[in-house]
């Protein structure tokens, strides 16, 4: 009898879920954000601050911006994982992607709710 053992995180199944998911909803944001656009061609300042300033789209940009950084923390996580075999350093690149992407949503927020 042959006994496999199975070692690691067993991420496969549920990140591969999550970037499907991420992916979908940016494309979908992004096609009614696109004929939004176009629905107010040409567009100025007005038009721009008009179509952000309700909080629904708000909502909906930030679950896009959110989606983004989940979408890409899986990508590059799993790229230090499979190419950078220091243990160490691919700690190290863990955590400053985290905090990379962390601050880009955090100004990504700031720059929503400042409009």
């Amino acid at each position: 009898m042959v006994s496999k053992i199975v070692v690691g995180a067993h991420y496969g199944l549920k990140d591969w879920l999550l970037q499907r998911f991420t992916a979908a909803y940016m494309a979908a944001f992004s096609l009614v954000f696109a004929a939004l656009l176009a629905s107010r061609w040409p567009l100025d300042q007005q038009a721009w601050r008009a179509l952000m300033e309700g909080g629904v789209m708000r909502f909906f940009a930030f679950i896009f911006i959110l989606c983004l950084m989940v979408h890409a923390w899986v990508g590059v996580r799993d790229t230090w994982m499979d190419y950078v075999r220091p243990t160490g350093l691919t700690l190290a690149m863990h955590v400053l992607t985290a905090l990379a992407l962390t601050g880009y949503a955090g100004w990504a927020l700031s720059i929503l709710w400042r409009l």
